[in-house]
């Protein structure tokens, strides 16, 4: 059973890395500075990254390890998840490209404005 779960993950990994190079490649062709880079050719992890205007960042880091979402502006750390949490807030940034929403006007769902 472990063997079966832990071959799952890799695949879910594997998953999620190219849809990551898809929505870097995506992001750049409507305007927004994106990147998306794996180590080897395993696709066992990667580091995808996206500039949202205004010092605005977000970074997204899958690994086997875990996966985390950490929404940055003027180098300051505003919100941080995991897991779950991290793959939904990901669906919002996605909703940027699906939706044709322009940087300027992308809001994050997660309460972070109040932050600022």
């Amino acid at each position: 059973m472990f063997l079966r779960l832990a071959e799952q993950h890799r695949q879910f990994v594997k998953d999620l890395v190219m849809n990551l190079q898809a929505l870097a490649t995506v992001l750049e062709n409507r305007g927004y500075l994106a990147s998306c880079y794996t180590c080897g050719g395993q696709m066992n992890s990667a580091s995808f990254m996206v500039s949202l205007g205004n010092n605005h960042l977000i970074r997204f880091l899958v690994s086997d390890y875990g996966i985390t979402w950490t929404e940055m502006r003027d180098d300051r750390e505003l919100m941080k998840l995991e897991g779950a949490e991290a793959i939904s807030q990901l669906q919002e940034l996605a909703n940027l490209v699906k939706y044709q929403i322009k940087p300027s006007e992308y809001r994050p769902t997660a309460a972070v404005e109040s932050v600022i």
